[in-house]
Order: C-alpha cells, then structure tokens, then sequence
C-alpha cells in the first residue's frame, strides 16, 4: 500500500508518499481501506519528532479515518467485510489501509458521507471524553472554548449547545468569531484585540464561566482560573502557549476550583472502547438530528500531506482538514 512517511524529523517537506508493506492485524482488529483521513495538531507535533507513536501502534501520522471494512479479525463480531465505518486510531491514518481495534471503530453516522464522517472520531473522543466525562458539563451552565474555530472548537460548540450549554470562544479573526456564532457560539471574543478575563467578567455579571477546554496551557493558566466561576473546572488538552507556569494555590480554595488534563492517543485500547461506546451513545444521535454537523475546511490528495500541513500551521483554516488517499 502506499502511505506517508515521515522520512525525518522536521518541517512539512519531510512528509513523502512511499510504498509500504500492509498493515499486519491482531484477532480483535479490523482492517480498514482508507476512504479519507483527517489533520490533528498532534500529527504536525509527530512530523517534528516531538511526539512519538504509543509503542505497537503504525509509525505513520493520522489519528483517525472513514472508509469500508476489507478484512477482520477471528474475535471480531461487531463488523462485517464491507461495513462503512470510521475509526479512531493511535496512528497510521495517513495510509490506504490501516488496522485498528473493533472497539475503535464508529458506524458511519447516518446522512453524513463517508468521507466527511472521518472529521469525527478525534474530536466527538476528545471532547466527550473530556468536557463531559470528566468536567461534567451540564445544562444551563458555560463552556468558554480556546481556539473555537479549531476542529475540536467547532465540534464542542456544537455539541455543548446540543445538550443546553451556554458558549463563549475565543478566536483570532472576525471571520472565525462569525463562523463560531452561526454554529452557536453565545460569546466571541478576539484574543487579539481583547482581555477575555475582562470580557468573561462582563458577560457573566462578574461571576465566570463553569468549564473551559483549553488547548493553550501555561500561557493561559492564571487567566483561566481568574475566568472561572465558583466550582469551576478547567479542562487542558494541549501546550501551545507551553508547558511550565508559575501557580498561586489560593483560588482553588477560595472558589473550589478543579483542574483537569487528559490526552487520548497513549489511552489504553480499553479506555477507547469505553469513550467511543459513549459517544455512539450521546454523540451519533445529535449527529442523526441535523444538530452536530462535519466543519470540513478544505481537502487534499494524501500525496499533498506537506501541503495540508503547511495549512494547518498557519492557523488560517476553520474545522478539519481532510487528506484523500
């Protein structure tokens, strides 16, 4: 099969379509012709050298795809040979085949295409996972999104409004903040040309929001705890703004304040199972309504990976970025 190969730790370029051998699958795996694929910043992070594949898992990028069951495995009883799936996967979407774990592995959801279905996986995982698994969000109460017009933004607005969250995000450009409010946004506030503690104060009436998902980390940290409420919790999913800041303990006691942080490639197979059988649950049904719909920005053949890269690192785009073997 022919597959991208990051040839050496570095910038887009190294990125090379080569013929490789098939991928090998375990009795409890399916294998996957590859209808498309989709960018996560983890894969831009993977190309640099700076966050290596969990041990086991296929050495090339992509954590998640569409496309139509070509063989499984001899436990497997869930899917069949010609199934239209897509897939969460610790690696290896930038391929014409992958392997993964039957439990990873999601129904098409019903009126979306089997290549837009790949925009799902990473970001309904990521996202339930997180903000409701763990934060507990619930009706009623507000959710500020960093970096709403992002893939997981665009998907965690939708879905926070789903089950009757109030939403604020924060984006780089009028166009993200106008294209955040037509999904459902509430609240949208440039970081560039705003403090959003201050912006967070004035549309609370001083009190803060309930739970934030943010991407940024240290650059972030002290604002997000001044911009949560009473029982607040912020949620961390990634280091943009880096990994090391200094911490003042006090308002944790002072307004019971949690502080969560998960990743979701080095999860267990099990742990997976687990998200991906909850979002089936919470997330496929508001997906069939018409509520939560694909953002797909733009997308590329799986030779034009340097390309699709080179895009997403400059932050222009707003939702996914596909790759089309």
């Amino acid at each position: 099969m022919k597959a991208i190969v990051i040839t050496t730790p570095g910038g887009p370029e190294v990125l090379q379509l080569q013929e490789v051998d098939d991928p090998q699958f375990k009795d409890d795996e399916v294998l996957i012709r590859v209808h498309a694929t989709a960018l996560n910043r983890a894969d831009t992070l993977q190309r640099k050298g700076a966050y290596p594949p969990p041990q086991g898992a296929s050495p090339y990028p992509g954590l998640e795809c569409s496309g139509i069951i070509e063989s499984v495995g001899k436990n497997v009883s869930k899917w069949k040979i010609g199934d239209q799936v897509c897939a969460l996967l610790a690696g290896g979407g930038y391929a014409e085949k992958v392997a993964v774990p039957e439990g990873q592995v999601l129904p098409v959801p019903p009126r979306i295409s089997l290549k837009d279905a790949t925009s799902f996986p990473e970001v309904a995982s990521t996202v339930w996972s997180t903000i409701f698994m763990m934060s507990r969000l619930s009706k009623g109460e507000i959710l500020l999104i960093h970096g709403g017009s992002s893939g997981i933004g665009t998907f965690a607005i939708q879905i926070a409004k789903y089950i009757g969250a109030k939403v604020f995000v924060t984006a780089g450009s009028e166009e993200k903040l106008t294209f955040c409010k037509s999904l459902g946004a509430d609240v949208g506030i440039n970081y560039k040309t705003e403090d959003f503690v201050e912006r967070v104060k004035e549309e609370t009436g001083g009190q803060g929001v309930d739970v934030i998902l943010d991407c940024m980390g240290a650059s972030y940290y002290k604002r997000n705890l001044d911009s949560l409420n009473f029982d607040g919790r912020l949620f961390i999913i990634g280091f943009q703004g880096g990994v090391s800041t200094e911490v003042d303990l006090r308002p944790f006691l002072a307004k019971r304040l949690t502080v969560q942080g998960a990743g979701l490639r080095s999860r267990s197979p099990e742990n997976k199972a687990l998200i991906i059988s909850e979002v089936e649950k919470n997330v496929w049904p508001a997906i069939a309504e018409g509520k939560v719909k694909p953002v797909v920005y733009k997308s590329f053949p799986l030779a034009e990976a340097a390309e699709a890269h080179r895009l997403m690192e400059s932050s222009q785009h707003i939702g996914k970025i596909l790759l089309v073997p």
